[in-house]
């Protein structure tokens, strides 16, 4: 969870941008959701390859039909092209004892799409909001990927205990450590105190 936290900084960025998109090739390198992770195996190595910056998210939300937005960006740092490449986009909680609940299932997360002008909701089959966002397959050093976000939480969320909530994006992309092709994630969050409004 710190490092989560250490990953995020404030920054005015702007809406996903449809160029990086574009100039991505079709074909890459094996898909990366097929390779171990890199945290799996054990390396103690910190991937600081990706550099995160977001800004709008505040310390608290009131519950309700209100929308926040915020901006987040991810930025390869390293002098590799990073191969692989997956956006995604998250709302939630961390869960640290048994019978805590996630808010995840509770909130709403969209994502400006400008292709179409139109914001697009991000829910997964399991309730979660949470999923995949349009983006490059690969990122070239010193490029970077922004996404434009809102979210809100339902006024119906039970505030009978504590959330350490966040919400934010992560970038995975395909690494090598001691001869091993693995996954490694970088996230860019923001934590947020949901109140009653």
């Amino acid at each position: 969870m710190k490092l989560r936290r250490a990953l995020s900084a404030s920054a005015a960025t702007v809406a996903l941008l449809p160029m990086a998109m574009a100039a991505a090739p079709a074909a890459q390198a094996a898909p990366a959701a097929k390779l171990p992770k890199c945290s799996d195996l054990d390396t103690g190595e910190q991937h600081n390859t990706l550099v995160g910056r977001s800004f709008g998210i505040p310390k608290s939300i009131a519950l309700g039909t209100q929308w926040t937005t915020y901006t987040a960006t991810l930025t390869n740092a390293s002098a590799k092209e990073l191969k692989s490449f997956e956006l995604s986009a998250k709302l939630g909680s961390y869960i640290y004892n048994e019978g805590e609940r996630d808010l995840s299932p509770y909130g709403d997360l969209q994502y400006w799409d400008p292709s179409q002008h139109a914001w697009k909701t991000l829910r997964q089959a399991d309730g979660k909001a949470r999923g995949t966002l349009p983006g490059p397959k690969t990122l070239k050093p010193r490029e970077s990927v922004h996404a434009q976000l809102r979210f809100r939480v339902s006024k119906d969320l039970p505030l009978d205990q504590a959330y350490d909530a966040f919400t934010g994006i992560t970038g995975a992309f395909t690494d090598r450590y001691r001869d091993t092709d693995c996954t490694a994630e970088v996230d860019e969050v923001g934590a947020f105190y949901p109140r009653k409004g």
